[in-house]
């Protein structure tokens, strides 16, 4: 996948929006106005930091270790970094990038999960 798919990608996501809050080389995506994932436009290859249970954090870094890692400048108990199309399909990174969508929807307040509902697809 590339950066473009990825960008793509996480935009088809119910109420996610793009900003750039930190400098105008680091994307954020959000959903309800919550982080889910970022990465730094020039970084080559691209990494993406991805939030992630925390137990599944250690297995994903364990099993992949050239591509999955403890998130730069993030916590890294929540947050991995991760570099496709290394030791992994895109259908997983996909589904990496689901479980950080889901799991920042999860943490929303009962109010945003509501709104967020009710944006049609």
């Amino acid at each position: 996948m590339n950066i473009e798919q990825y960008r793509d990608y996480c935009l088809s996501k119910k109420g996610v929006t793009e900003h750039f809050p930190f400098n105008e080389t680091t994307l954020v995506f959000k959903v309800m106005g919550k982080m889910f994932a970022l990465c730094g436009l020039e970084r080559h290859p691209f990494g993406v930091n991805l939030k992630c249970d925390p137990e599944r954090s250690i297995e994903l870094r364990e099993e992949h270790e050239s591509s999955i890692m403890g998130a730069f400048h993030m916590s890294k108990k929540h947050w991995n970094t991760v570099v496709p199309n290394t030791s992994f399909s895109d259908d997983f990174f996909i589904e990496l990038i689901d479980h950080s969508y889901d799991l920042v929807v999860k943490g929303l307040t009962k109010k945003l999960r509501t709104e967020l509902e009710k944006i049609k697809e």
